[in-house]
């Protein structure tokens, strides 16, 4: 099997050098189109962040020599990634992916794994869950599963991806730091179950994935809100507590992008789109862009909780119209 993979960071060569390890070919697409090579591909692995979509679209476009004969595989976080690619190439050609394998980047630039977790796959289009996937993923020795629902899929992994992330790269602070802080992690459980109420506006059902047992987590934030931060705090800290989250590592970098708008973003306009409010993530996802686009606005959150809380419960009073503006602000930079 011939594998093309976009993307060159730590998912991306994870999945690489594992279809590899098995005897696969694999090919990483380089950066720039023009020196790009076309290719025969079984298999084309989309590993970018969300927002450099658009650039693997038409590295892909230029890549494949028949894009109808090659499986296109999304292992991105978020929401819409899918849909840009099925737009692109077909809905029956895409397979949503969602991997629950905590990966980083080792000193020769290769993703490495820690233990546990898994990836789980679920078609785009009409097609049924492509066996042929799951077997060759398997003989890697990745734990595998097949998801009939790829709305499920996505929204139950962007559900895990929300916590303790986006707060987290406001406050520049480690998980750990942010569990301790009583009234930001009460806004976390709120913006929790507004996951859960989107979805269920939505029809979107949550499922349960490799290690995480997505179902328990909203369940459980529907507890009295005490309750429920004595139930999660402990387990965010021993999972991630110090462990910079993917936002926190994007702000740091100063690279002026983060993928908060597929994520708290997305909750926004998806509630605004069902007719219910998301005021919480409205406000994380507003928050956050105007602090990766003005860095001089971080002075105004690092390390200061009461400030951000005084920010998200003074925007909550107004969330339909900031709702509408999160959701113009995502267009415009995804246009």
């Amino acid at each position: 099997m011939h594998v093309y993979v976009v993307g060159k960071g730590a998912v991306g060569t994870y999945l690489g050098e594992l279809l590899r390890g098995i005897g696969n070919d694999v090919t990483y697409a380089p950066r720039a189109l023009e020196d790009i090579v076309p290719v025969d591909a079984d298999l084309a692995v989309v590993a970018v962040k969300s927002y450099d979509t658009p650039g693997a679209i038409a590295t892909l476009q230029r890549a494949l020599r028949d894009p109808g004969a090659t499986t296109i595989l999304t292992a991105q976080n978020g929401i819409g990634n899918e849909e840009a690619l099925a737009a692109a190439f077909g809905a029956d050609n895409v397979v949503a992916a969602a991997l629950t394998v905590p990966v980083e980047i080792d000193a020769a630039g290769k993703g490495v794994a820690a233990k546990g977790g898994g990836i789980a796959f679920a078609p785009v289009g009409t097609a049924s869950p492509n066996n042929w996937l799951l077997a060759a993923f398997g003989a890697t020795g990745l734990p595998t599963t097949a998801v009939r629902d790829y709305r499920s899929l996505k929204w139950s992994k962007l559900a895990l991806n929300l916590v303790a992330n986006a707060t987290c790269a406001i406050l520049d602070v480690l998980p750990e730091r942010l569990v301790r802080e009583d009234e930001v992690f009460a806004l976390e459980i709120r913006a929790i179950r507004e996951v859960r109420q989107t979805m269920k506006a939505l029809g979107i059902a949550p499922i349960d994935l490799p290690r995480y047992p997505v179902r328990a987590l909203l369940a459980v934030a529907t507890m009295p809100t005490p309750m429920a931060r004595a139930v999660l705090a402990g387990r965010i800290a021993t999972a991630r507590g110090e462990k910079p989250p993917s936002l926190l590592l994007d702000l740091r970098s100063a690279k002026h992008r983060t993928e908060v708008d597929v994520l708290n973003g997305a909750v926004a306009r998806a509630a605004r789109d069902a007719g219910i409010e998301a005021p919480v993530n409205t406000a994380i996802a507003r928050i956050l862009n105007d602090v990766t686009h003005m860095p001089q606005l971080w002075a105004k959150y690092r390390e200061r909780p009461a400030a951000l809380v005084s920010e998200i419960k003074a925007e909550s009073g107004r969330a339909p119209s900031a709702a509408n503006e999160i959701a113009a602000a995502a267009d415009r930079r995804r246009a």
